[in-house]
């Protein structure tokens, strides 16, 4: 069996009271949920799927997230609790493609939409304490196991099922674990 996703997973705004504590909340769209059907895949990402932190994610250069369900399963294993679609911000879970390894600029078609491999997710503190795992940044940091954020190139519907296919890939370039591995050691 080929690549392909999982599920297609969309948030609702949810308050961050680990950061600032529960009289003073501030928002996260972390909280990921598999959706229903078909949705559109835009230029932005998926209607009605919450971006809070706009500075650090969204637009078009991340309108999605994609986490392969093999390293959620690791991470199952590690924190030994079960870890649904979507829990990792991700808006495709996917399996049998690993992610990590997609060259910059590599392109696939998912449904009748093409996204572009543009970078990793370098995780934040709204991470941790969705979990409540204080270390989980540093952990998933030397766990290497990004994930990748996609831009829409064609516009399209995408569902849970749908094949995913590598349609292009560039002839070099650094890969989305080359990109992560060096902003980790910067940070």
């Amino acid at each position: 069996m080929g690549a392909r996703v999982i599920s297609v997973n969309a948030g609702k705004p949810i308050p961050t009271t680990w950061q600032r504590g529960p009289n003073d909340p501030r928002q996260t769209g972390i909280d990921k949920r598999p959706v229903d059907g078909r949705v559109q895949a835009t230029s932005l990402g998926i209607p009605g799927d919450a971006i809070v932190n706009v500075r650090h994610h969204g637009g078009v250069e991340q309108a999605l997230y994609a986490y392969a369900r093999e390293h959620a399963a690791w991470w199952e294993q590690e924190l030994d609790r079960e870890l649904p679609p979507g829990c990792f911000g991700e808006n495709l879970s996917t399996e049998g493609i690993d992610i990590d390894l997609a060259l910059i600029g590599e392109r696939w078609a998912i449904g009748s939409a093409v996204v572009e491999v543009t970078k990793p997710r370098i995780p934040c503190g709204n991470f941790a304490g969705f979990w409540g795992v204080p270390d989980l940044v540093k952990r998933f940091g030397a766990r290497g196991t990004p994930g990748a954020y996609l831009k829409v190139v064609t516009e399209g519907e995408i569902g849970a099922g749908d094949a995913l296919e590598v349609v292009h890939r560039p002839d070099s370039g650094p890969t989305v674990i080359d990109i992560f591995n060096e902003k980790m050691r910067r940070a």
